[in-house]
């Protein structure tokens, strides 16, 4: 696996693993604060195969790009020989703070979907930054095609499959909160401008940046382990017609600290317009 380093204001805030070796996928990991404390984790002893920060998706085209088991209806979770690799194929920009990346999502030998993907760094003060993380798949090929989820094909509330942010567990799982809601109950699989992870000295404020990002529904876990990601296709599939192209835009505010409410809203106000 290759690997490139993130700055933000001079300081190493992410590495980027990516090619060869790089599991189904390329991922951010380490993340860390400006204070240098970690807020991903890799390869968990609960889910091995989640990977930092990345975009994964359990069904594209009936190929996992998750990793792991696959929800298979009226089955349940089996192992399959369905896996995808999204192959890292070059950069259009490598700037220390941030990169413009080519991939091809790939399985058995064709080529399913092309990806831009756009990821920035960018200061918000002394103790926050901001990951700007944006990714378009364009299916390049004559037949359509559609993304699923473990939600689609027959398991309720497990619609994730998309931006996906796997969190450090701690000895207490972190708080959630939404700008009206908080707890996992509240929050999970619903839409929300912003949503906010605090846990042992840090917190993580995830964005929408685009009206269609803002429509998709949040995934989140607490108490089982702490994640977050925007779901494609909660509820039903995400149809990718031949020439389409689907586009979102999750920004994220990596904050030394526990914010509060107020704070958490200040921050993706000033990220979101930087």
């Amino acid at each position: 696996m290759t690997t490139a380093l993130l700055s933000c204001a001079g300081r190493p805030v992410g590495r980027y693993g990516y090619g060869p070796g790089a599991d189904s996928r390329p991922y951010l990991h380490p993340v860390t604060t400006l204070a240098g404390t970690p807020v991903t984790e890799e390869r968990p002893a609960d889910h091995i195969h989640h990977l930092g920060a990345s975009v994964a998706v359990p069904d594209v085209a009936g190929h996992n790009f998750w990793g792991g088991r696959t929800y298979v209806r009226d089955q349940g979770p089996t192992e399959l020989d369905n896996h995808g690799t999204q192959r890292h194929l070059g950069w259009k920009l490598r700037d220390p703070d941030g990169f413009v990346e080519e991939l091809s999502w790939e399985a058995d030998g064709t080529e399913l979907l092309r990806e831009h993907r756009t990821v920035a760094a960018t200061g918000l003060s002394a103790t926050a930054w901001a990951l700007d993380f944006s990714f378009s798949l364009t299916n390049r090929g004559r037949t359509d095609l559609s993304i699923g989820s473990p939600a689609t094909n027959g398991r309720p509330g497990a619609g994730y499959g998309g931006f996906f942010w796997r969190a450090p567990k701690e000895a207490a799982p972190p708080a959630v909160f939404s700008g009206t809601l908080d707890g996992e109950d509240a929050v999970h699989g619903r839409a929300a401008d912003w949503l906010a992870l605090a846990g042992d000295g840090w917190t993580l404020v995830f964005a929408g940046a685009t009206d269609e990002t803002r429509r998709d529904p949040w995934f989140v876990r607490t108490t089982q382990y702490p994640g977050v990601g925007s779901s494609l296709a909660a509820e039903r599939r995400l149809p990718v017609p031949a020439g389409a192209t689907v586009v979102r835009r999750v920004v994220t505010v990596v904050a030394d600290g526990r914010l509060d409410r107020d704070a958490a809203a200040a921050h993706v106000r000033k990220a979101v317009a930087a």
